[in-house]
């Protein structure tokens, strides 16, 4: 089994995420080794939606502003309807997202989260997967798009949907490991 032991991994993510789709992939890492951090546009919590309901908050460690990617080894981007929606217009976060592509380390996204992808200018060319509501949105931005489990192309992992978690998880830690 792969181990993240010294591993620094940031998770964007802002108010509206699904809550699994932060959870689950976050106990993962920290089971695996990871050290996981929270970044959001801004300090405090974050809340969490199962579906269309609210539900658990989360810590923010680091701000998207005070964070850097140089600090870590892997980025995550849980969905979620609302959450990718705000991440995905704060110059901030798009920065802090194409400086892991352009320092070509490991980037996870998962059901909506690609969205903020797309407006990192990052997806041209890369084989992807994500939920179906977006997959549009992904082709018109230059993605070889398939509807898969779990899809890797390079340094990029994405998956569709909460069903894919157990399979995103096993493949996020692989690898984060590299």
């Amino acid at each position: 089994m792969a181990t993240l032991e010294n591993k620094k991994i940031a998770v964007l993510s802002a108010d509206g995420y699904e809550q699994s789709e932060l959870e689950q992939p976050v106990e993962a890492l920290k089971n695996a080794g990871g050290n996981v951090e929270i970044i959001s546009l801004e300090s405090g919590e974050i809340k969490g939606m199962v579906h269309f309901d609210w539900s658990n908050s989360v810590k923010v460690d680091k701000t998207v502003s005070e964070a850097k990617a140089s600090d870590y080894d892997a980025l995550l981007l849980p969905g979620g309807v609302f959450n990718p929606d705000a991440v995905r217009v704060d110059e901030n976060a798009l920065k802090f997202v194409k400086d892991f592509f352009n320092q070509n380390k490991p980037v996870a996204a998962i059901c909506h989260g690609p969205q903020t992808l797309i407006n990192a200018e990052v997806v041209s060319g890369k084989k992807m997967t994500s939920v179906e509501a977006i997959s549009k949105d992904l082709k018109n931005a230059g993605a070889n798009w398939v509807d898969e489990e779990v899809v890797t192309d390079g340094n990029l992992t994405t998956s569709r949907t909460p069903e894919d978690l157990p399979a995103f998880n096993e493949r996020i830690v692989e690898e984060f490991a590299k």
